[in-house]
């Protein structure tokens, strides 16, 4: 079940956060960068912002399985761009169907929103997640230089008539 995140989830939508990153962040980034108390805790203070923020500046849902927060998405819309800044699925939860769930969500938000176009981040060595978002419309950003820790990518979101 996908659904708007409430600020109980929290804790466990930052926990599950920790735990995808480490999955991608491992042996290439230091562990103090995406675990531990201190990295936890301002992971749990981000998405507590996120989850409260406005509607009209984006949203964070959540996905749901047997009382479990198995994955996440969010959006930030700020300055007349919108912007996928997460999307989690637990490792154990990966080829569930679970981020694809995530991701129409968003769709559906932006075309209510009257959006047109979403960048994202990636990072470069995920390639798990890059291939995610190709499959899913998303395309580089042809002024990346493909250089550095992550990619933008962009994706045209067609309105609903469209698909």
């Amino acid at each position: 079940m996908i659904r708007t995140a409430l600020p109980a989830d929290v804790a466990a939508i930052a926990a599950l956060h920790t735990r995808a990153r480490a999955t991608y962040y491992r042996g290439r980034v230091p562990e103090q960068a995406y675990s531990g108390e201190a990295e936890l805790a301002r992971t749990r203070e981000g998405w507590s912002r996120a989850v409260g923020r406005d509607r009209a500046q984006g949203r964070v849902f959540c996905a749901e399985r047997d009382g479990t927060v198995t994955g996440e998405a969010a959006f930030l819309t700020a300055d007349g761009e919108t912007t996928l800044t997460q999307l989690h699925v637990d490792p154990d939860h990966w080829g569930s169907g679970t981020g694809a769930a995530l991701h129409a969500a968003c769709l559906v938000a932006w075309r209510r929103a009257g959006i047109e176009r979403v960048r994202l981040e990636v990072y470069a060595h995920n390639l798990r997640a890059q291939a995610f978002y190709a499959a899913h419309g998303w395309r580089p950003d042809p002024a990346d230089a493909a250089s550095g820790t992550h990619r933008t990518l962009w994706l045209e979101v067609a309105s609903a008539s469209g698909e």
